[in-house]
């Protein structure tokens, strides 16, 4: 006797990598803020130890908001996504930018954490719709 003679095999399928639900442009926006946050902070202080800390906190943070927004664009938006919000890719490139280097990870300006939560709320606007259907 064979084990599929034994156990009923029932097929499944999901367009994620887990079951939807798993996935959140919050864990960005959340992250973005800190950054927000940091530079407002290290703004404000004339101490050097503070604001080196800051320096690497900061860093830390805007790379987790590139994380979040590559896990995103990777493993949940699909080609019916990128068909329908034809904007998307370009709308993640421009945030992943605006956490890297030549925006708010190597800057301490107020402004551009400012453009890359506008990048993200964008994201989840497009995230939620998609959600919807």
């Amino acid at each position: 006797m064979r084990l599929r003679d034994i156990f009923q095999i029932t097929e499944v399928s999901a367009h994620c990598d887990l079951p939807c639900g798993v996935y959140d442009p919050a864990q960005a926006r959340i992250e973005a803020e800190s950054v927000k946050m940091i530079i407002k902070k290290a703004n404000e202080s004339d101490d050097p130890d503070f604001r080196t800390r800051a320096i690497m906190i900061k860093e830390q943070r805007a790379e987790l908001v590139k994380h979040h927004l590559w896990v995103l664009w990777t493993d949940y938006f699909k080609p019916p996504h990128f068909e329908k919000y034809p904007q998307l890719h370009v709308l993640v490139n421009e945030a992943t930018k605006l956490a890297g280097a030549s925006g708010t990870k190597g800057e301490f300006d107020e402004a551009k954490a400012d453009e890359l939560l506008a990048k993200i709320a964008e994201i989840d606007k497009i995230f939620w719709e998609t959600k919807q259907g």
